[in-house]
């Protein structure tokens, strides 16, 4: 199992690297215990680990990973809802002060709900990932007509924006979440960071655009999209 080998090398370097170099951190972290002040929505996509694209320290942020970085709408049947539960929990007992919706271009998720690979397919056989990507089929249904109408279109880029903004609708269904924000406590964010180019795209709520943020450290308090 090479890959389980590699793991613990890794935990290795790390115990003697980057654990001992942070000692005073994680020795107070775990006296102390959490408090981040950022929940960060991300894919599971192995590529796209938001801890080092914005270069966090340990208890810096509270980080939940899912197929496409989805939120589904707040729902109170008696099913598990593993996302709302974290949502629910960074929200209303860690009173995390920003969430933070990552999505990514090149998403396998977001390309297989385009191409409905997954479409009505048995459990076992990617029965989970259909019904987990239905959250956004509406959506991609529009961006399906859309790209036969204009096929110059990038389908899968407009879909990865979308299931972001969408994701960022279905959080302010949950009460804790609506109440947290119209309070001011509680600030929610998009963005979406391409893989092969390494360029981060913040959304801008008063323009509705996702906006490249700006490497020149001097002038980025002024060109940075607003959050709302």
């Amino acid at each position: 199992m090479p890959e389980f080998k590699a793991l613990l090398e890794g935990y290795r370097r790390f115990r003697t690297g980057a654990y001992q170099e942070q000692r005073r951190r994680y020795d107070a972290l775990a006296d102390k215990g959490q408090a981040p002040g950022l929940l960060v929505i991300s894919c599971s996509d192995s590529r796209v680990d938001p801890t080092r694209i914005f270069d966090t320290e340990p208890g810096q942020m509270f980080v939940v990973r899912n197929v496409a970085n989805l939120v589904p709408p707040c729902d109170s049947d008696n099913s598990q809802h593993s996302t709302s539960a974290a949502i629910e929990y960074a929200v209303t007992q860690l009173k995390v002060h920003h969430i933070l919706v990552l999505g990514h271009a090149r998403c396998g998720g977001i390309k297989a709900s385009l191409e409905g690979t997954f479409d009505d397919a048995p459990m076992g056989e990617g029965g989970f990932i259909g019904r987990w990507m239905s959250l956004i089929a509406p959506a991609r249904d529009i961006i399906r007509a859309a790209a036969k109408l204009s096929p110059d279109i990038d389908a899968c880029s407009a879909l990865e924006l979308a299931a972001i903004r969408l994701s960022i609708d279905n959080l302010r269904s949950f009460p804790f979440v609506a109440e947290a924000e119209a309070a001011g406590t509680l600030h929610l964010q998009g963005a979406l960071f391409d893989i092969a180019e390494g360029v981060l795209r913040v959304l801008n709520h008063d323009t509705g655009k996702f906006e490249t943020v700006p490497m020149d450290w001097e002038n980025e308090t002024a060109s940075l999209p607003k959050s709302n």
